[in-house]
């Protein structure tokens, strides 16, 4: 007979094992076998009636449950040609479960024994019980391509839209895919780099027209710089990673922290979960949890994966594609906060008292278990009385507690008044084919403003400890608005009747109050644009010169790791202030690091920049493509925005900009007065100002720069004069401009005359 092994013994490899729990698992373990394992179920139901163990589900630490990203084996083909596969890291004590593999047409042939990586999705009511879709083969990582495919002879070249890349590709007539001359396509390298002509690839995906939406944001994304492939030993460190388990870690596996984010989010960094606090000497007040994925347990300082995400600076997002700063078997997997899955997290637990003021805070190195992954609509819809079965079961110890602190946090933040600007955020709805099939302003729901204000009080709670422990870190810096942005501020405000008070040290309460003056008025809009462009660029430094927007004196960016490298900074930065672990010189912030805090701040900056320009201009694009089949349509706006050859207007339905060239305006002179931000008509005086409602009409729509060109028709709903031709014409038949003082002292009266009757 087999010994079995004690409750202590049990206890001490649950601790030490946590992702290995179930009964099947301490069975092997302790070397147990046939019925010896009725003794050993009978010792662990003895633990859980004591109190020691809590089983969830059929195990006691892990739940019959797969991640959303997985290691697969793949299985033997089926006598019908299905090929499924066996998933590498499963530890529940029930059936395995059965995965599908579901490939496209461009996915390399898989064959038994295959690893891949995959993404997940469950299925009900088949006779399997996931849905896989490959992501890639691990053990390879082939270099990718795009360009424009080149028919031939014997199959066709591939000539790269990158314009660093001189070399092109050959594609051997068995590997174009059917692709046809002139079209966009994405390929990969096939078999071994050749030492002598072209390198050989293999089409694995068209993109058709490069002006078709589907190419929009690879064009992007090439054009920027912005890299989109892992190299080998990026991926290979990525692979070779394992899940953490709970050594040198606190355990609140029991917590119920609950992660929300947009519904169709790829990865989970955050979790959170408040209850009251029990202090009696903080009556009324909260206690707020705040767990953020531990990805410096995987990347360390040095490794292939820091040299590749420090590159990168952070993740990029477009509405088709995310270009991530780590590789999916990290951001999609094991530094995703997955539901019901036991993930490595850095966790805040912060003392906020009845006014929502931080009283108290400490950081840990603990190990997480998300008990419900939820959707910002899914947390409203239950606060607003309409729970799902999902969220019915939390509603009152989990999401109405977070309201309540949350609600407490919106006094302190009331106090503090940040700026509040009102501008809406666009959202662009793609079809399976890459097309806009809308364009919509997202809801900013209070959930929303509840996950952000629980973040901002853990990033003000991560630069606090790190100054307090005297630790370099970077900070996040927005410094106040310059002077002379200030002055354009306020002489829009003072054409809009309102005012910005002057002679005082600037604070964000006097922009809120004049923004709060605008509230409900036609020039709303036009104060919250006007006050956003008055306002200086955030970035990173060494250096804590404080963040103006938020008003608050010390901040860093602590909550997201998975996507940004600064954060990852500041957690490498956490780890070493707390001396965490015996590897604290593997995962924490190195002397070598520290040196180059400068240079890696201002390096994450641009590439901050970067891939706002990149992701803006693939709006910019998508919009155009989506306009383009209503040229001729008319629509209504605002002027956002003046320049000497035109004015620029923001469109209501779409939020996207168009250009009104100074040339289609009546038949007469403009005088540009960059100062004031108009355009005045020589011979009429009829004034363009930012600010003012227009009607116009699409005149023409260019997907590939994604330029807007607009046909004025009305502003404020008077007709645009035509004019008195252009200019006087001389006996030659010149065109003579107006003496340049005369129209300068005719713009200046009229511009006086009105902002007399804007103010009345």
């Amino acid at each position: 007979m087999t010994r079995i092994p004690s409750k202590a013994e049990i206890l001490d490899w649950i601790s030490a094992h946590p992702t290995q729990t179930s009964k099947r698992d301490i069975a092997k373990a302790f070397g147990i076998k046939g019925a010896d394992r009725i003794d050993l179920k009978r010792v662990l139901k003895e633990l859980e009636e004591e109190g020691h163990l809590q089983k969830r589900k059929k195990t006691y630490s892990d739940p019959d449950q797969l991640p959303p990203v997985t290691i697969l084996t793949v299985k033997r083909p089926s006598r019908d040609g299905d090929l499924y596969g066996r998933p590498l890291e499963w530890h529940g004590e029930g059936i395995e479960p059965v995965i599908l593999l579901v490939l496209r047409a461009s996915d390399p042939a898989l064959g038994e024994g295959d690893r891949i990586l995959a993404r997940l999705t469950a299925v009900k009511g088949e006779d399997h019980n996931y849905e896989g879709r490959l992501i890639r083969r691990i053990g390879t990582n082939p270099k990718r391509v795009l360009g424009v495919f080149r028919t031939g002879a014997e199959g066709g070249r591939i000539v790269p839209i990158d314009k660093s890349a001189s070399t092109e590709w050959m594609v051997p007539t068995d590997a174009t895919n059917g692709a046809k001359d002139g079209e966009l396509v994405e390929a990969e390298q096939a078999g071994p780099k050749a030492r002598m002509g072209l390198p050989r690839a293999r089409i694995v995906e068209r993109l058709g027209d490069p002006s078709a939406p589907k190419a929009v944001s690879l064009i992007a994304i090439h054009q920027h710089g912005i890299p989109d492939q892992f190299p080998d030993q990026v991926m290979a460190e990525a692979d070779a990673a394992k899940p953490i388990g709970l050594k040198g870690r606190e355990d609140l596996r029991d917590l119920p922290l609950i992660t929300i984010d947009p519904v169709d989010a790829r990865d989970r960094d955050d979790a959170c979960f408040a209850e009251a606090d029990t202090d009696p000497k903080n009556s009324g007040g909260h206690v707020i949890w705040v767990a953020i994925a531990d990805v410096a347990a995987y990347v360390h300082p040095g490794s292939a994966l820091d040299r590749e995400a420090r590159k990168r600076g952070n993740s990029s997002y477009f509405p088709d594609r995310v270009v991530p700063m780590l590789p999916d078997r990290l951001s999609g997997d094991l530094c995703s906060l997955h539901e019901n899955v036991p993930r490595a997290s850095v966790v805040v637990r912060m003392q906020v008292d009845a006014e929502g003021n931080k009283i108290g805070h400490r950081f840990m190195r603990a190990l997480i278990n998300s008990s419900a992954a939820l959707s910002y609509q899914e947390v409203q819809d239950a606060m607003d009385g309409r729970p799902s079965d999902k969220t019915a079961p939390l509603l009152d110890d989990v999401i109405k507690p977070l309201y309540a602190a949350y609600r407490a946090l919106t006094k302190a933040r009331a106090a503090r008044q940040p700026l509040d600007l009102d501008l809406p955020e666009r959202r662009i709805i793609l079809d399976d084919d890459g097309h806009v099939v809308s364009v919509n302003f997202r809801d900013r729901l209070e959930a929303h403003r509840l996950i952000e204000e629980f973040m901002v009080l853990a990033n003000v709670a991560a630069a606090e400890t790190l100054i307090q422990k005297r630790t370099p870190l970077v900070f996040r810096v927005h410094e106040e608005p310059a002077p002379d942005k200030l002055d354009a501020l306020r002489e829009t405000a003072q054409a809009a009747g309102l005012s910005l008070a002057k002679g005082q040290v600037l604070q964000t309460r006097h922009l809120n109050a004049l923004l709060n003056a605008a509230a409900g008025t036609d020039d709303a809009e036009l104060i919250n644009i006007s006050t956003l462009r008055s306002m200086q660029q955030a970035y990173y430094n060494p250096e804590n010169f404080g963040h103006f927007g938020l008003a608050l004196r010390n901040y860093a960016h602590f909550t997201s790791p998975i996507r940004r490298y600064a954060d990852l900074i500041v957690h490498r930065a956490l780890i070493t202030a707390h001396g965490w672990g015996p590897d604290k010189g593997k995962d924490g912030l190195r002397p070598d690091e520290i040196e180059r805090l400068d240079d890696t701040a201002t390096h994450i900056s641009e590439t901050e920049r970067r891939s706002m320009i990149a992701e803006r201009d693939t709006t910019d694009r998508y919009l155009a493509a989506y306009l383009s089949e209503r040229v001729g349509n008319e629509f209504t706006g605002r002027i956002s925005g003046m320049a000497r050859f035109g004015a620029f207007v923001k469109l209501d339905e779409t939020g996207a900009d168009g250009l009104v060239p100074v040339r289609t305006i009546g038949r007469e002179f403009f005088h540009f007065d960059a100062e004031a931000g108009t355009l005045m008509g020589a011979d009429t005086g009829f004034t363009l100002a930012i600010g003012q409602r227009v009607t116009v009409r699409l005149t023409q729509a260019a997907p590939v720069t994604g330029g807007l060109e607009l046909e004025l028709l009305s502003v404020e709903d008077a007709t645009v004069p035509t004019g008195g031709g252009r200019g006087r014409r001389s006996p030659a038949g010149r065109t003579v401009k107006r003496k340049a003082a005369k129209s300068k002292h005719k713009a200046a009266k009229t511009k006086r005359k009105v902002e007399r009757k804007r103010r009345k």
